[in-house]
């Protein structure tokens, strides 16, 4: 058995050291309580926001003047509005400049040329809703802050499992994989905000199949708090819709709305009918809307599709590229230089990145907390509020003062009590039986057989149906993948533990998708049913949920909240 070296206690325990753990951590270090980030990394660079960003999703009011609700209806017809409950959009966006404020107070400069100024992701003669900033140092400063505020930070610490009581949350089982060799560290806690990413590594990747590092976001985001909520009880939205990113073909990158260019065919022709100009205010929305250009055109014998930046003026293809390095694409720059690729004379082809799980997850209320007590989340791992980083600096914070009020009032649960949890003995022997065996099957190879399974029996359109047949036979396979990753899948050292572990939570994330996608029997987006091949309209105004009770998936379908 994998020993239980540390016993550690605190008020509130942030799970993951990105951006929205990072808010979450200083913003209840500012309410006066004890905070602890359980990071598995470092959160110097940590998460999708490891190297920078340059857009932040917000409302301010000098720019977009007094109604909220104006930007509220642009940000819900934006590429991430569908799965959106109108309060609490509303709430993240109230919040938004004095976050921004406080960013750039720190450091991170939120002012380029002097003044808020927004670009790209945006239609003609409409208003801009994303910030362009300056994000390549972002983790170092909030990791600054953090420390500077008080919060204790534990690096090299996964969080593998929650554990609570019959009244609520009580604390996690953390993993120490700052050494070869693996320990557990059992965390009691008042709060615990669920902080860890987005949800990737679950599909094969649509570029480079079998590679499984090449993915658009953070390869070590893999839905660990979607799957550790559901395991506990906790209800999960929207998960039966994964969203595809784009971005250069081959080398796996986001960051379209970085590009300063327009999307055409071989023959020059436009993708889209919205601007016939490059400009660095608004970019080409066109794949945003059509979300499934790259791979339709693909499909169909048009393409390929390149976006074309040979009309952009030179100041504004430096400009380009400054923020291509605050949107931590310093790698694809480097290649670029490397292979002579100059943006003002060859085009570059663009394509649909595979599915991940990102503002598809743990469903919150309107102060950040799901429906097991003490028990938050904020980040890419929510499901009904999307916002991307934007949403996770915001309702990180708000999260942090919320789990800070609750955690005042609340008792820790006793430690003897804790070290005799039922749930975390089974859990620690279910890892450490990984650990002991002497197999050579890799977490590698299960992770891969994952993702031929859910890209052959659960995959997302365009172009891939899922129907009633393919998702049970799914299902069948998924049981019995893990019942051999179970006997026969291996670990020897704390990083290799860590990675099957991942892989274990995104089995569970497979699983919760195609059950979530059985129960809902219409075509919707890319969710696209052979055996219901109609929209339902009865569905529009409707979420799907999924909970587990008592081992066995629950759903069920409530309204979007609207107001």
């Amino acid at each position: 058995m994998i020993p239980v070296k540390k016993h550690l206690s605190t008020d509130v325990l942030v799970v993951g050291g990105g951006i929205a753990g990072l808010s979450a951590a200083i913003s209840a270090r500012a309410s006066g309580v004890g905070v602890l980030i359980a990071e598995k990394a470092n959160t110097l660079r940590s998460g999708s926001g490891a190297t920078g960003n340059d857009h932040f999703l917000c409302y301010i009011p000098e720019k977009h003047g007094p109604d909220v609700s104006v930007i509220v209806k642009e940000l819900h017809q934006s590429m991430m509005g569908a799965s959106q409950d109108v309060p609490l959009s509303r709430r993240f966006l109230e919040k938004s400049f004095d976050i921004v404020k406080l960013w750039h107070s720190w450091g991170i400069n939120m002012r380029i040329d002097d003044d808020w100024t927004f670009m790209g992701h945006a239609f003609p003669g409409r208003p801009r809703i994303f910030l362009k900033y300056e994000g390549d140092d972002q983790k170092p400063i909030l990791t600054r802050e953090a420390k500077k505020a008080g919060a204790d930070i534990l690096n090299h610490h996964m969080i593998v499992d929650l554990f609570r009581t019959r009244d609520g949350i009580a604390g996690a089982l953390a993993l120490d994989v700052s050494g070869e060799a693996p320990s557990f560290a059992v965390i009691r806690a008042k709060c615990v905000i669920l902080a860890t990413g987005s949800g990737n590594r679950l599909y094969t990747s649509r570029n480079t199949p079998g590679t499984l590092f090449n993915t658009g976001l953070c390869p070590g985001c893999t839905a660990s708090a979607q799957a550790q909520a559901w395991r506990i009880g906790a209800t999960l939205v929207n998960m039966e819709q994964p969203v595809r990113h784009a971005g250069p073909r081959y080398f796996t990158r986001v960051g379209k709305a970085t590009w300063i260019g327009i999307y055409r065919y071989p023959d020059g022709r436009l993708l889209g009918p919205f601007v016939t100009k490059a400009t660095k205010e608004l970019g080409d929305i066109t794949s945003d809307v059509w979300n499934s250009s790259f791979s339709d055109v693909m499909h169909n014998g048009t393409g390929p599709a390149y976006i074309d930046c040979s009309d952009v003026p030179a100041e504004d293809l430096a400009f380009m590229r400054r923020a291509m390095a605050s949107e931590g694409l310093t790698g694809l720059v480097n290649y670029m230089d490397e292979q002579g690729i100059d943006p003002a004379r060859h085009a570059m082809e663009f394509g649909q990145f595979e599915p991940q799980l990102m503002g598809h997850g743990v469903q919150i209320d309107i102060n950040g907390e799901t429906d097991v007590p003490g028990l938050f989340a904020a980040g890419d791992a929510i499901g009904n509020c999307r916002a991307d980083l934007g949403g996770a600096a915001v309702y990180g914070w708000i999260c942090g003062e919320e789990a800070a009020k609750r955690a005042a009032a609340c008792e820790l649960v006793p430690e003897e009590e804790a070290e005799k949890d039922a749930w975390l003995a089974e859990r620690m022997a279910h890892y450490s039986s990984f650990h002991e065996r002497a197999s050579r099957h890799g977490w590698q190879e299960v992770n891969r057989c994952l993702q031929q399974i859910m890209s052959d029996y659960a995959n997302v359109g365009p172009h891939h149906v899922r129907s009633e047949n393919l998702l049970n036979a799914g299902l069948k396979y998924l049981a019995d993948m893990r019942a051999l990753a179970g006997t026969q899948m291996a670990a020897p050292d704390a990083h290799t533990l860590m990675r099957a572990i991942e892989t274990l939570d995104l089995m569970d994330c497979g699983e919760i998708i195609m059950h979530a996608a059985r129960e809902r029997r219409e075509t919707r987006g890319m969710h696209i049913r052979s055996d219901f091949t109609f929209t339902n309209p009865l569905l529009n105004d409707k979420f799907l949920t999924i909970r587990r009770e008592r081992g066995k998936p629950v759903t069920a379908w409530r309204d979007k909240l609207t107001a």
